[in-house]
């Protein structure tokens, strides 16, 4: 007989995930409206508005676990969500449509998030260069991530005054921009409510099933909450907004290593883990490298390389499970 809990929490995943799929729709149809109707690249909305908005869940996940003590879960749904977010959630978007990517985005915003990622890595590994016994993040370290952040906002500011002084026109506005805005709040508070009845009933139904805690969080939470990435990444990419697609990536990948992970230690204090290690931070720096080599190659992203990353998301999965 099915036990009437689980049936609910099956019932309530297939909400969310429809709440999900519709709102992220109407989030970026107001995002791209909003972006012209201010005269703003719909590149910098990628990276910001949509990236920032969509992080939400780990922004919840990151504070809520520094102050329950569960650094782990902390650190998986950051380093979960940072390999997940290419292996995974661009790789699906590149297998429904395969998109081509700017030479800015390749020569100036992915060597960024390659900056962001090295940083984090050297300040993280403290058993690799400090010979410590726990490796561990420190206010000192966590300021540091957030000046990055802030040289990062600094550039996103001269993409806009570069575009307005070049006098450049995009297509005109779909919307109006009081439409726009509406379409945006609506838009997020939807995708970020149907991503929260997701990741919370996926949990449960995990948990009813003996799914270990360590896979839960590197998987289901990892993944879960990058269902707003997921959706919306796709959804953009099928509309051919292909800078907000590829922007939300890169914005999400940075903000969530920058202030999502660095602002709770700034405020609470420093944290360590032994459950994540030079294996894991490895398949982060592997996830950007890939990413950067294969847009160089062809200035597009292609099918066959969009399998690739699965293959090697399946490869860290297998060794999440091995441990």
């Amino acid at each position: 007989m099915i036990d009437l809990g689980f049936a609910l929490n099956i019932i309530l995943s297939a909400a969310g995930l429809a709440l999900l799929i519709k709102c992220a729709d109407v989030f970026v149809e107001g995002s791209a409206s909003f972006a012209r109707n201010i005269k703003v690249p719909t590149t910098v909305i990628g990276l910001t508005i949509m990236a920032f908005g969509t992080s939400s869940a780990e922004m919840a996940i990151s504070f809520s676990s520094r102050l329950k003590g569960n650094t782990d879960v902390m650190f998986g749904s950051i380093i979960g969500s940072s390999i997940s977010n290419i292996f995974v959630i661009l790789a699906i978007a590149v297998l429904i449509t395969p998109f081509s990517i700017r030479n800015e985005i390749i020569r100036k915003q992915i060597p960024i998030m390659m900056l962001v990622v090295l940083s984090f890595s050297v300040m993280f590994l403290d058993t690799l260069f400090d010979s410590a016994a726990v490796n561990m993040l420190s206010r000192a370290d966590s300021i540091v991530l957030l000046l990055i952040f802030c040289i990062f906002v600094y550039y996103l500011m001269t993409i806009i005054h570069k575009k307005k002084a070049a006098g450049q026109v995009d297509e005109p506005p779909k919307y109006k921009v009081f439409r726009s805005i509406v379409m945006v709040v609506l838009g997020l508070g939807g995708v970020i409510l149907g991503s929260e009845l997701l990741v919370e009933n996926l949990v449960e139904i995990a948990s009813f099933i003996g799914i270990s805690d360590k896979i839960i969080t590197i998987t289901i939470i990892a993944i879960g909450t990058s269902s707003p990435e997921l959706v919306t990444t796709v959804v953009a990419a099928k509309k051919g907004e292909n800078d907000i697609a590829i922007g939300n990536i890169i914005g999400t990948q940075i903000f969530n290593i920058c202030v999502v992970l660095g602002l709770p230690v700034i405020i609470f204090g420093e944290v360590d883990t032994l459950s994540y290690n030079v294996v894991d931070i490895s398949f982060m720096i592997l996830a950007v490298g890939m990413l950067w080599i294969f847009s160089a190659a062809g200035r597009r992203l292609r099918r066959f390389e969009a399998l690739i990353f699965i293959a090697m998301y399946g490869v860290y999965a297998a060794y999440a499970v091995m441990q």
